[in-house]
């Protein structure tokens, strides 16, 4: 009882407000906000590097197509296949048959790494049909990745929902809508990471690394993932199946980002360190 009445309650209504059948959230409002602050970022930088805002533009559709289709298309297939290999439709519909009625319940399940792949194979996509390269979209598009990242976090935070496990640390939250138990707050612990991420990729943008290619990606890729691994085991598992596992499903994606991320950080170290003794005639 002691621990309850030391914690943080967390009864907010995740909706604003409702209408008809329309109801806006504030994971929604979460969402569309890092969009825009990440629009604005991004136009400041295709404009002092000389790039068009038509392009930017451009980005803009596929990424958000990119983002929510892999995201979406993640959490289906990485956490609840076995209920989706029988209703593909709702897979890329937010519908779902409820009591056996048809019913609009909006895009229920969204997993990051399936984001983040969708992100990639968009931003490929978009590099190709535009002639533009690859890394240098893509070591800018990542500094608002994080932000967008921490927004999404915060999002999740009013949806009382992926909340941590049981804690009785002065900043545990008790979210009332799922049970009575002080929790680790880990969607702000996540939001706080990526906010931090964020400033770090901005600043090293700042400082002409992205003049490394594929140097901020490779940050990114490291420091996000990294950090998801670790505040995976400070949450509750998200399905059930994942309980007999060492690893969470969350970790296991991870993972492979992390690898291709020190990857791309080394690669370009061992590229720096080639071209200087190519400056000084070393062979």
């Amino acid at each position: 009882m002691s621990n309850l009445l030391s914690s943080i309650f967390w009864n907010i209504d995740p909706e604003i407000f409702h209408i008809g059948g329309f109801g806006l959230r504030y994971y929604t409002l979460c969402f569309m906000f890092g969009f825009f602050l990440s629009y604005i970022i991004l136009l400041k930088i295709f404009t002092k590097e000389g790039k068009s805002q038509d392009l930017l533009d451009k980005l803009t559709i596929y990424i958000f197509i990119g983002t929510v289709l892999g995201a979406r298309l993640g959490h289906c297939l990485f956490y609840e296949f076995s209920y989706y290999k029988d209703h593909l439709l709702e897979m890329i519909l937010p519908i779902r048959y409820i009591n056996g009625h048809l019913t609009f319940t909006g895009y229920q399940g969204l997993a990051s790494h399936g984001g983040a792949i969708g992100n990639i194979i968009a931003l490929s996509l978009y590099c190709r049909k535009n002639k533009i390269n690859f890394w240098w979209v893509g070591d800018r598009l990542v500094i608002v990745t994080a932000l967008t990242g921490a927004l999404i976090r915060t999002g999740n935070f009013f949806n009382s929902e992926i909340i941590g496990r049981p804690s009785d640390l002065p900043w545990a939250v008790v979210f009332a809508r799922v049970d009575n138990v002080s929790r680790h707050p880990a969607q702000l612990y996540e939001a706080i990471g990526y906010l931090l991420i964020f400033i770090l990729l901005l600043t090293l943008y700042k400082q002409g690394k992205h003049q490394k290619p594929a140097l901020l990606f490779g940050v990114f890729l490291v420091t996000v993932f990294g950090l998801r691994f670790i505040v995976e085991f400070l949450k509750e598992n998200q399905e059930s199946f994942e309980n007999s596992m060492t690893f969470n499903m969350g970790q296991l994606l991870s993972i492979p980002f992390v690898l291709i991320g020190l990857y791309l950080i080394f690669r370009n170290k061992a590229n720096q360190a080639d071209l200087g003794k190519a400056k000084q005639g070393i062979k």
